[in-house]
């Protein structure tokens, strides 16, 4: 790569990342706010597991500045190793704990339109936080990988200079079956439920006549907008995963799909947003709060 290349390279994330720290850290704070006074009051399952996807949002965000440093250095790492293997792990099991936690509220939704009457048998919110706990587990014993590559004797490299890339040879024998297998089990199968519970969830909305419309309009919001945020922004991240381990390498390109995944975290509060009137009420009557208190 020339030094042109390498310098937009580096402003262009750069700027990806700035602009997902800027928009996401408030609206997910703001989202953090809703969700908490929501589940005081009266907890459920939905609300709980989009209280953890904003929570992983957030830790995406704090560590966040460390990517920033990195762009801003020309892609170099020259902070400690350590906080290599810690950004690193970090960004990673947070992206794929929001994408299995939007495919547990699918889950949920569809229960909720489909088997209502089960849905109340299981309404309880001790379910919903042993489901969360899980999630957080699958995906952070997943990305342990991240200190595998670079801390184990017989894999470490000794180039400092950069932060989870260039990975010599070895690495690349041990790092892409793993890739492979998060493809098909952190993406393609969270991918394939979320399709199938939403899609079929929707038709059932359609012909439901005792159901409001506003509610309609909810459910098929949050339905649409979770599809396509795995669609844009999770998915071309893992599809380098797949591409890479067929070609034997870790794709150049990969970096900019990362920064999908970046704007994940602008997105995922919009959605909520939009598509509950709960977090809509939430936050509005927060946001008026702190205005009367500056008028008083």
């Amino acid at each position: 790569m020339s030094i042109m290349d390498s310098i937009v390279k580096s402003e262009v994330i750069l700027s990806g990342y700035i602009i997902s720290f800027l928009i996401g850290f408030p609206c997910n704070l703001i989202a953090l706010y809703a969700f908490s006074v929501k589940i005081h009051s009266k907890p459920g399952p939905t609300n709980i597991l989009l209280l953890n996807v904003t929570v992983s949002n957030l830790l995406f965000l704090i560590i966040l500045p460390l990517k920033m440093h990195e762009a801003a250095s020309g892609m170099e790492w020259n902070l400690p190793n350590f906080m290599c293997s810690i950004t690193s792990f970090t960004l990673y099991s947070t992206i794929y704990t929001s994408s299995l936690l939007l495919m547990a509220v699918s889950v949920v939704r569809y229960i909720v339109v489909v088997f209502p009457l089960a849905y109340h048998q299981l309404h309880k919110p001790v379910y919903a936080v042993v489901v969360s706990a899980v999630i957080w587990l699958i995906s952070t014993a997943h990305c342990s990988i991240t200190f595998i590559i670079q801390h184990h004797p017989s894999l470490a490299s000794n180039n400092s200079s950069v932060c989870y890339e260039h990975f010599t040879e070895k690495q690349l024998e041990v790092l892409l079956p793993v890739r492979l297998e998060f493809f098909f089990v952190l993406c393609l199968i969270p991918l394939l439920v979320c399709v199938y519970c939403y899609l079929h969830g929707i038709l059932i909305l359609y012909s439901h006549p005792m159901m409001s419309r506003m509610h309609k309009q909810n459910s098929i919001g949050m339905a649409l907008g979770s599809l396509a945020v795995f669609l844009i922004c999770v998915l071309p991240y893992n599809l380098s995963h797949l591409l890479g381990y067929f070609k034997g390498q870790s794709l150049e390109w990969q970096y900019y799909t990362l920064l999908l995944s970046c704007f994940k975290t602008c997105i995922d509060p919009i959605i909520f947003y939009f598509s509950s009137s709960i977090f809509q009420f939430s936050s509005e009557k927060f946001i008026f709060r702190k205005w009367i208190s500056k008028k008083h």
